[in-house]
């Protein structure tokens, strides 16, 4: 029977075909804004790394005076030199790491690659395996080169296309500034649309493509290409300085397997920083100030999917809705106008449940055309967003569950726009269109 159907609703579509063509239009135009703005929205809320994001914690310690610290949610996101070194030289089974982001201008001893610049994210050797980074040649540099600040450097797979033609570069060199480093490890392009680990500059903003040792942070002096906040008048005129001080510039993360590690490392912390307040450097409080977030923790508290993008794909919704409401219209002139024909079945026994089925066929069949076409359109908005806001070039993209949503959203509505008029059509009575053949 559903073949039937089918074949009815082409047969339909094909003699009415200005306003079958109206209709697909209208709904391919709704789903594809729809389809523009929902993509983006799931993209930025998608989970960045689902296997870990309930082991992976931000840490965050608030060394200003209690007063001035009280709302949670204005926090810095980073912390001092000192505090991250301090958790990342603590004897606690698990895997942690600071981190900042630098850059250099990137050289090598020939003339055949001019020099440009590239951000670096300096950190330490369990980053690798903690944000689960695949490396094509090499690995991570070691304890004893990061403690001894041994000029290593770990390059994407981007770069070593750019500086070596994609083949294996470790033991190789590149200049980083005036300093030479040694390859040692090479990438696999790293496919992340949320910046997870390092929100200070933009949630969706390219990831590095070099890496280095957190030991070469105060043996070279690196300046940040992060932020940098403070909450208190401190004399910082050298380097040296700059460690010591209580300026928020630094980000730490630690990867804690399971609930009893988190409770540990929280208590951790918490004496930590009840240590801290004893020793001078702020207000001591009875409730210390810090917090472990894992990665949807962090997300959330940093606004990364604001209202705004909400109220946009909301507001793409109420647009297929104005469409459907044109569909709706279309609709009920094309039914109303088969009602003799609607008659002559009733009469030669189809009955009221055939007639409704057959015509949300009819609608079902629209909107899987539309959708296959407002998944066009939606390519076209997002090859325009793409080019017109870098920022969201990464975003600005369909996965298979959007290339899917798009033609079941589009039957749907239709289905939804369709029912009334299916109905009304079905309440004809035989009788009436009988007397008149």
């Amino acid at each position: 029977m559903l073949a039937y159907y089918i074949d009815l609703a082409w047969r339909s579509l094909k003699r009415t075909p200005l306003v079958s063509a109206l209709m697909v239009m209208a709904i391919a135009v709704g789903i594809g804004i729809t389809m523009t703005s929902l993509s983006v929205y799931h993209m930025m809320s998608m989970d960045p790394i689902p296997s870990k994001s309930d082991k992976l914690f931000a840490v965050q310690t608030v060394t200003s005076d209690a007063d001035d610290s009280q709302d949670r949610d204005r926090w810095n996101r980073n912390i001092t030199y000192k505090d991250a070194m301090a958790l990342y030289q603590a004897d606690i089974p698990a895997k942690k790491v600071p981190m900042m982001r630098t850059g250099f201008s990137v050289h090598m001893r020939s003339g055949e690659v001019k020099p440009f610049l590239e951000s670096a994210r300096v950190t330490g050797r369990d980053f690798f395996s903690m944000f689960e980074l695949s490396f094509i040649y090499g690995g991570p540099w070691s304890m004893e080169q990061e403690v001894g600040a041994a000029p290593v450097v770990v390059i994407s797979e981007a770069l070593n296309n750019t500086l070596f033609g994609g083949a294996n570069s470790v033991g190789k060199e590149i200049l980083l500034d005036e300093y030479s480093f040694q390859v040692i490890g090479v990438l696999q392009d790293w496919d992340i649309h949320i910046k997870y680990y390092d929100l200070t500059n933009g949630a969706f903003n390219d990831v590095e493509n070099l890496f280095i040792p957190f030991g070469l942070l105060p043996a070279l002096e690196l300046p940040t290409w992060g932020n940098t906040n403070g909450w208190k008048f401190e004399e910082v005129n050298t380097f040296q300085e700059r460690l010591a001080s209580e300026l928020w510039w630094i980000q730490f993360w630690a990867e804690l397997p399971d609930a009893q590690a988190v409770l540990e490392y929280d208590n951790f912390i918490r004496d930590y920083m009840i240590e801290q307040g004893s020793l001078g450097r702020f207000e001591s409080n009875d409730e210390p100030l810090y917090a472990i977030r894992d990665v949807s923790e962090w997300l959330g508290y940093n606004n990364v999917v604001s209202e705004d993008n909400q109220v946009l794909v909301g507001l793409s919704f109420m647009f297929l809705v104005v469409c459907l409401a044109n569909i709706l219209g279309l609709l009920l002139g094309k039914f109303l106008k088969r009602a003799p024909e609607v008659g002559v079945r009733r009469a030669l026994g189809a009955n009221k449940r055939q007639i409704f089925l057959q015509h949300l066929v009819e609608v079902s069949m629209l909107g899987l055309i539309g959708g296959i076409a407002g998944i066009g359109i939606a390519q076209l908005g997002l090859w325009g967003v793409r080019h017109t806001y870098d920022y969201y070039s990464a975003l600005a993209t369909m996965d298979l569950s959007m290339f899917l949503a798009a033609p079941v959203i589009s039957i749907v509505a239709c289905i939804i726009a369709g029912m009334y008029p299916a109905w009304l059509v079905c309440k004809t009575a035989p009788a009436i269109y009988l007397k008149t053949q």
